[in-house]
């Protein structure tokens, strides 16, 4: 699942002429959903997006307050654009979820945010709608979130997929250095040897 958050002063959502959501100071959030994604990727998600610190504090401290603490408004848009692949020059979306199964998934997350935060302050667009979405970006502040990133999300199928890398061979051990004769040895042997 990935999230892609914009700090916003505004943010609207119009539909065939009409604006059908619309948030004043808060946070903009594009969702994508991809085929593998699991309650956890959307618990991860949400955590990350209620809980970020973006906003100031009231002595005007950078990243000090979350989109909960100041009480802001929080307006969610599906994308499922954000899991596109490229075959040249045309986007390919077989990674996102099927139509039916993402509407599905996202009503779920709306409702998840709702329990978690205040459902009068979650705004959201039109699933699968054609949608003029409007963003005033405060800053520009924008952040990226994907679960798959997050530790308690289950690996991607690519990951899975991946060959793992052959074990170094064991270096063979290095051979005992035969003890050097003390200094007082040698000169005894070599006094013998000019001696004889």
């Amino acid at each position: 699942m990935r999230v892609v958050l914009q700090r916003a002063k505004s943010g609207s959502v119009t539909v065939a002429g009409q604006v059908i959501s619309s948030i004043n100071h808060g946070i903009v959030c594009l969702v994508g959903i991809s085929r593998d994604d699991t309650v956890k990727d959307a618990e991860w998600c949400l955590r990350k997006l209620l809980n970020i610190r973006v906003f100031q504090n009231q002595e005007g401290k950078g990243w000090a307050k979350s989109v909960v603490e100041m009480n802001y408004d929080v307006l969610l848009v599906s994308q499922f654009t954000l899991y596109a692949t490229y075959k040249g020059t045309k986007p390919d979306f077989h990674i996102a979820k099927t139509p039916e199964e993402a509407k599905v998934f996202y009503n779920q997350f709306l409702e998840m945010a709702k329990k978690a935060y205040k459902p009068e302050k979650i705004h959201d667009g039109q699933f699968g709608a054609m949608m003029d979405v409007s963003i005033v970006n405060d800053g520009p502040v924008t952040l990226i979130f994907d679960s798959r990133e997050g530790k308690s999300a289950p690996p991607t199928p690519s990951q899975e997929s991946k060959e793992p890398k052959e074990p170094k061979q064991p270096k063979e051990p290095k051979q005992p250095k035969e003890p050097k004769e003390p200094k007082q040895q040698q000169k005894q042997n070599e006094i013998s040897e000019k001696s004889q």
